[in-house]
């Protein structure tokens, strides 16, 4: 049919138009927006999350609800506000949620001027009071918890250096510290520090005092009140409920509040309702540097702990890692006092329910040999054990990158998707694909994701007492037996070493092994004397009738240049034969100097590499590095044998014949 015009007339989906009044022809296949403005068709697109947790005390009026919901938000402002309190001041900033650059948004939702809160910790030589100041008469809009895609949003927009990759993993950068700055970390040393805490020669705790800190955590503060906006994420340290520890992070970078989301438990939506106060606040002002004049500053950097306030101020650094590490290191103050010990190790289970702990310093193998597909993956970097089992401490994975391919570590490369932090690597301008390989910006290339990104995950991540303690060395010299059996003190006097070989270049370009010992398998980041956490670590053995093995992931035949790696296969046989029970009935025999424990046989490995004598062609040279690494266990050991604790004046005899002896 033609219109008046003689031109075809339009049909529609229907076969047929709609004529209003006015002539016009629509297509009535769908309703129009409900929007008379592009703003409010982009408000449309959002819809507010609702709370999941259900109305308490028999509330079930919307009115009731939303006054509920009311007096939550502003609790919970208050209690940000008083966290980022200066101690100068009766009050906190005001604070209102929201990102700034959506003003209306953030004015709907309200703005909380929170009323005169004392600080929750008390300290008597706060300085006089100041009433007023620039940042007191301005909002700081809080980003509180946002969402990995939130995050991804604020990283973009406004953080130079962020990039979605071809696997969706956000890549950032760290600024000038690829690493984490251990000469820059202090620990306040007040009465209580002092003495429970280890100081002095090996210890990693570099002792700072209260004003310094405050004079630090006032820099600090600050700084966060003088931005616009602040990301603040409140979560929990320790899958263990009856001991976790309430954290909170605030900080001024979308990266580290998806870090830290990554990196620490996610509470629910319930959790967190009622999450409170925190029992541990971090200050995350690295893009701020700290001030060199400052007593006991030997940099820019400076990341600080007070224990007793339960606080970690970083200035002048953006290493995310720090966060984590600093936490690790206070966990390792706080659960001891529990009664429960903090572990630096890897850790999985069987189908049987038989739980192995993995301690090792780097390049031992420990994510290698963790991480098994035929167990259960609880945690691969920080664990407690308590009187009810094992915990992960954390709720992410942290792993190295360099050199990563699908084919070595098919989990880790598949982890990094879509809300994975890639920290500092390089990927192609145009495709986005990483390059792995490439260390243009650092070596130390990392990639953050929550644990459940691992297809084996336990979660939650607990399990029963470990059966199997199993202590790796990459040992370098060659002499030490790929597996050994060991009898409480050995387990002590090993975990208290730490020990692996690394091989290092020497200006004539000869490589030969150099000895390192990292006490507890994690120097850095304990607080209390390594004695303590073996001790530990010794009664728990005993008390739920766990095994101590050491494996020997490096050199046989020699010393790295003439000898061979022992084959990983090899290794893999020997944890499962650990892991099924068989070793436990094998026949042993002691070696010499170091007293190890080894079996004569086990299943798919070849007999004569199990005692390391056997695969060395020079006799002579095996006995002469076997005596020469043993001089350097002792070594090491002198500065733990003199250390006193309490009333004891040493070292039990008993741990310090566990060493080599000749």
């Amino acid at each position: 049919m033609a219109t008046p015009n003689g031109l075809a007339r339009i049909e529609t989906a229907h076969g047929k138009t709609k004529k209003h009044e006015n002539g016009i022809c629509h297509d009535d296949s769908s309703a129009p927006v409900r929007a008379q403005t592009i703003d409010e068709l982009h408000s449309l697109q959002r819809k507010r999350s609702a709370p999941t947790t259900p109305i308490k005390d028999g509330a079930t009026s919307p009115f009731a609800a939303a006054l509920s919901e009311e007096e939550r938000q502003r609790q919970q402002l208050q209690s940000i506000s008083a966290s980022l309190a200066s101690l100068t001041r009766e009050t906190g900033p005001k604070v209102v949620k929201g990102d700034p650059a959506r003003k209306g948004e953030a004015a709907a939702k309200g703005a909380q001027s929170p009323q005169p809160q004392p600080h929750h910790h008390h300290h008597p030589h706060v300085t006089p009071t100041i009433s007023v100041s620039d940042s007191s008469l301005k909002f700081t809009h809080v980003l509180y918890n946002l969402s990995p895609a939130e995050l991804y949003e604020q990283a973009i927009k406004y953080e130079k250096g962020s990039f979605i990759t071809s696997t969706g993993a956000l890549a950032t950068l760290s600024g000038a510290k690829t690493g984490r700055s251990p000469r820059d970390k202090r620990v306040v040393k007040d009465e209580a520090a002092a003495q429970e805490l280890w100081w002095g020669k090996g210890s990693p705790n570099i002792e700072m005092d209260e004003h310094t800190f405050l004079t630090n955590r006032e820099r600090a503060v600050d700084y966060l009140n003088s931005l616009d906006k602040v990301f603040v994420n409140d979560q929990f340290l320790n899958w263990d409920s009856e001991n976790r520890i309430k954290v909170r992070i605030i900080s001024a970078r979308a990266y580290h509040s998806l870090f830290m989301h990554n990196m620490c438990i996610r509470p629910t939506e319930e959790e967190l309702e009622e999450f409170g106060t925190p029992d541990f606040t971090i200050y995350n002002a690295g893009q701020f540097p700290c001030n060199r004049y400052t007593h006991y500053m030997t940099s820019s950097t400076s990341v600080d702990i007070n224990l007793a306030r339960r606080e970690m101020v970083i200035l002048g650094t953006q290493y995310a890692g720090e966060m984590k590490k600093g936490l690790f290191g206070v966990m390792h103050y706080l659960m001891p006092k529990r009664g429960i010990l903090s572990l630096h190790s890897g850790c999985n289970m069987g189908k049987q329910g038989d739980v192995a702990l993995f301690f090792g310093l780097s390049g031992t193998g420990k994510t290698t040999l963790s991480t098994d597909h035929n167990r259960l993956l609880i945690g691969d970097d920080e664990h407690c054990w308590s009187d009810s089992g094992v915990s992960n401490i954390e709720g992410g994975c942290y792993a190295k990158c360099i050199d990563l391919s699908r084919e070595k570590e098919p989990d880790i490369w598949n982890a990094i998707k879509f809300g994975t932090v890639l920290e500092n690597v390089v990927f192609d301008e145009h495709t986005r694909e990483v390059d792995y390989t490439d260390k243009s910006v650092t070596e130390n290339t990392r990639a953050a994701y929550p644990i459940e990104y691992i297809p084996n995950a336990k979660i939650p991540c607990v399990g029963p007492h470990p059966k199997n303690v199993i202590l790796l060395a990459c040992d370098a010299f060659g002499v030490l037996p790929p597996v050994s059996k060991l009898n409480l003190p050995q387990t002590m006097y090993h975990f208290i070493s730490g020990y692996t070989a690394l091989v290092a270049g020497t200006e004539d370009g000869i490589k030969e092994p150099q000895a390192t010992f990292s006490a507890c398998f994690g120097a850095a980041f304990i607080m209390l004397h390594p004695t303590k956490y073996a001790a530990m670590l010794a009664e728990k053995m005993q008390k739920y009738g766990a095994t101590g093995w050491l494996v020997n992931t490096g050199w046989s035949g020699g010393r790295y240049g003439v000898g061979k790696r022992i084959r990983l296969p090899y290794t893999r046989k020997i944890i499962d034969a650990i892991h099924s029970g068989e070793l436990l009935t094998a026949n042993y025999k002691k070696t010499e100097v170091f007293g190890l424990e080894i079996p004569t046989e086990i299943d798919g490995v070849p007999s004569e590499i199990l005692d390391p004598i056997n695969t060395w062609t020079d006799k002579g040279a095996y006995k002469e590095t076997l005596l020469k690494l043993g001089g350097l266990f002792k070594n090491n050991f002198e500065v733990f044998a003199n250390y006193k604790i309490g009333g004891d004046s040493s070292l039990t005899d008993e741990i310090l014949a566990a060493g080599p002896n000749f």
